[in-house]
């Protein structure tokens, strides 16, 4: 993979003040300052630290990034074994934190909402110990504000019935979650379950719940457990033809050992034009959609809503072979992970929007794949027509791996978005490994969640598998309407002894000296002078430390212009002269 040069480069100066776990004299001989005077002094020699540093290479935090090519926003995090939900910016640099008690974990999810307020799955650290638990146990959802305030909260975690791994915010504010259900092993047998499929005596189906947080109640409901079918015993319930009703679950189809987490749905999404909801279900390989325009009661049947199916699966992909329908070779999903619409934040022309996005998790030993699948949706009869009982299509529209293949790799977790710009930001969440394709397979951003479980690693530190497991990671433009009116500025980093200078995209500057900018002052306030002498008139742009334009100006042969900068935010700016990187200077309010 070609790789763009990344020189250090300084963030503005109130991250690196602020970087806690940084150990330069320099930083610590920056905080004993007062005057604004000294700080611009000091800050000018960090700068020339900076300018005359070499380039190095990152192993945890920020791996590399191409600002041209890179879709701009900012990215979400909730990794395991801590209680914190981070946002980060392209360079790695913090955002913002949304910090919990030490004895909570991710429940998994997490998700922004476009009022600003945070979406937070969680569950205590010791809850592993509960009368229900399997990998992915949650147990709260809340929902905070920008500041971290907590504004509602809803908690579901005993002997019947616990949340666990995702829930899918709605347009109208409810919540989607999902939660297993415990049936005894005399309520499993009763309604038709093989007795040697049970060798926890028990069983754990799936259910999902509808909150309405204003209401503080549960609007709708969804039970896996009314839309059953077997062939193993006819004087038991739900007996039939498995084969001729793909529609229904067959509650003797097990690739799990027969342990009571019989399912494990890991992802739920909800699609607000179709009125319909999207369960990933690995332990089968596939993922469904249901009717949500059904009424509770019609939910529990098979009748009603605008498919008429009522609360029977209206489509089903990825292995035909747990309804009795194909073989071996036409199974596609393997322990698929974080199956959704591709919809978010995107617009409705664009060419991908509404196709299904999955990432498969197991397609082979050495590498997993995301798949773009191209679904067939008949709004006249409201349904996805079947072809010889199997839906179509037979096959993904687009495999996507890593062009060196083996970083993506991983059995659990994951996931993948497509982006406004068709690029796909994907996450092997076993290693923690982020990165951002285009769509020529080229990577144009890579980071690796740098923590051990859950603590903080040293840049220079390297990760092994596991270490650094992260359920998922969301991008959001930077004008998703949370963040207006939010100061973006950087507040530090997530590792020990970050390099906070890793991120400028120049080039040399040695070899590109066509006709040399002089800037004055430098650190800079409210304006510069810029004089280039040279007896043409030269177009100039001020470019941000993610080398994008943030400014351009027509300059004057033989004189010195004045640039207003009162509106550029603190940090470090290349002044680019036809193309060429001539100049740098400080921006410091």
């Amino acid at each position: 993979m070609p790789m763009r040069k990344l020189r250090i480069a300084a963030t503005l100066c109130a991250a690196i003040l602020f970087t806690s776990h940084s150990k330069k004299i320099t930083i610590d001989y920056c905080i004993t300052l007062r005057s604004k005077a000294t700080l611009r002094c000091s800050i000018l020699f960090m700068f020339i630290i900076w300018v005359t540093s070499l380039k190095s290479q990152n192993t945890v935090g920020l791996l590399s990034f191409d600002p041209d090519l890179s879709y701009p926003g900012f990215n979400l995090i909730y990794p395991h074994n801590q209680s914190t939900v981070f946002l980060i910016n392209a360079c790695g640099e913090l955002i913002r934190t949304w910090t919990d008690e030490p004895d909570y974990r991710p429940g998994n999810a997490v998700y922004l909402r476009e009022d600003g307020t945070l979406v937070k799955t969680k569950r205590k650290a010791d809850s592993n110990q509960d009368p229900i638990w399997f990998g992915g146990g949650g147990e709260t959802v809340e929902i905070r504000d920008w500041d971290n305030n907590l504004m509602w909260s809803f908690s579901l975690n005993d002997s019947m019935a616990r949340l666990h791994h995702d829930v899918a915010p709605m347009s109208n504010g409810n919540i989607l979650m999902i939660a297993w259900e415990r049936k005894t092993g005399e309520e499993a047998m009763r309604a038709g379950r093989d007795p040697s499929l049970l060798t926890d005596g028990d069983l754990l189906p799936e259910f999902i719940l509808e909150m309405n947080p204003e209401l503080d109640s549960i609007v709708w409901k969804w039970h896996v457990w009314d839309h059953l079918i077997q062939d193993f015993d006819p004087s038991k319930e739900n007996f039939g033809d498995v084969a001729a009703h793909p529609e229904l679950i067959d509650l003797n189809y097990d690739t799990n050992n027969g342990i009571r987490d019989w399912l494990h749905c890991n992802a739920i999404d909800y699609n607000a034009d179709l009125d319909q909801i999207m369960l990933c279900i690995p332990t089968f390989g596939e993922f469904w959609i249901i009717d949500h325009s059904t009424t509770t009661q019609e939910a529990a049947g098979h009748t009603g809503g605008k498919s008429g199916k009522g609360g029977d699966l209206l489509y089903r992909w990825g292995n035909p072979q747990s309804y009795q329908q194909g073989t071996v070779v036409d199974q596609k999903l393997f322990f698929p992970h974080d199956a959704h619409w591709v919809d978010q934040h995107l617009s409705s022309d664009h060419p991908e929007y509404g196709k299904i996005l999955v990432f498969n998790n197991r397609v082979q030993e050495t590498h997993s794949t995301v798949e773009l699948i191209s679904n067939v949706f008949d709004p006249i009869s409201w349904s996805y027509p079947l072809s010889d009982l199997t839906w179509e299509p037979r096959e993904a529209e687009l495999t996507i791996l890593h062009p060196d293949t083996f970083p993506l790799h991983s059995t659990a977790v994951s996931g993948a978005q497509i982006l406004s710009n068709s690029n796909m930001l994907i996450l092997s969440g076993r290693t923690g490994y982020a990165f951002e394709l285009t769509t020529t397979g080229e990577v144009v951003w890579e980071y690796k969640v740098p923590l051990m479980a859950g603590l903080p690693v040293s840049q220079g530190d390297t990760l092994s598998t596991n270490q650094n497991f992260t359920f998922r990671i969301n991008r959001y433009p930077e004008n998703f309407p949370a963040f207006e009116s939010k100061d973006p500025s950087p507040i530090g980093y997530i590792e020990l002894l970050p390099n906070t200078n890793f991120c400028m995209q120049i080039t040399d500057v040695e070899e590109s000296l066509m006709y040399p900018a002089f800037v004055y002052p430098n650190p800079a306030d409210d304006y510069i002078w810029v004089r280039v002498d040279e007896a043409t008139n030269v177009d100039m742009r001020i470019l941000d430390h993610y080398g994008r334009n943030v400014q351009s100006v027509k300059m004057q042969p033989m004189e010195s212009t004045r640039i207003q900068v009162d509106h550029l935010m603190n940090g470090i700016y290349l002044l680019e002269l036809d193309g060429r990187v001539q100049s740098r200077f400080l921006v410091v309010h």
